[in-house]
């Protein structure tokens, strides 16, 4: 399965019991970027800034005072639920003076966080890895020609006796295409370091 990141922060608002939800959500690389995000974010003269973020297996949430489990919790399912990654949400709540209960708070802290993210603009999160290889100097050419053609990066090259070494960065679903085509320009020439 792959998972998406936000394109854009995204916001959206909802009324439950005269009490408002602000939900806002923004794409975060780290942890310290997350909290930091978080930070800025939060309304200190609400009743409860409620949070959470997924980056990769790390994870982190809060109730902000709310009963435990009633609403960092439902918005980290909610970031899972809609299948993102690298993204912080939180819930702002102005208290209307009608208690929810925790059934209502889950439903409420949940809802507007997926609701925000399911109206966001997405990005789809895409692997890189790194390829090296050794391609003589008649096909330079065929490696350079390859470059744009596989959403390739160069990010190293060294040269000796015998031709160019090349580290190249790329998705890594097409590390395989990128291979068949340089050994097939090359007439099997070009050489893949560790394959």
């Amino acid at each position: 399965m792959t998972l998406d990141t936000l394109a854009a922060p995204a916001s959206h608002e909802i009324e439950v019991k005269h009490s408002r939800f602000l939900a806002r959500a923004a794409a975060v690389a780290d942890a310290d970027e997350a909290m930091a995000w978080l930070q800025s974010v939060g309304v200190p003269d609400a009743t409860h800034n409620c949070w959470a973020w997924r980056i990769g297996e790390a994870y982190r949430s809060s109730d902000d005072g709310e009963p435990a489990g009633t609403a960092g919790r439902p918005i980290l399912a909610a970031i899972d639920g809609q299948g993102f990654d690298q993204v912080a949400v939180v819930v702002t709540r102005w208290y209307g003076g009608i208690k929810l209960g925790a059934g209502g708070l889950v439903r409420a802290y949940g809802g507007a966080a997926a609701e925000c993210l399911r109206q966001a603009p997405r990005s789809p999160l895409v692997e890189y890895a790194a390829v090296v290889l050794h391609a003589p100097f008649e096909d330079l050419g065929a490696v350079h020609a390859a470059l744009d053609a596989f959403d390739a990066e160069k990010v190293g090259e060294s040269f000796d006796t015998g031709g160019a070494r090349f580290t190249l960065r790329l998705p890594a679903a097409r590390i395989d295409a990128l291979k068949t085509h340089l050994r097939d320009a090359s007439r099997d020439r070009i050489r893949f370091e560790g394959a």
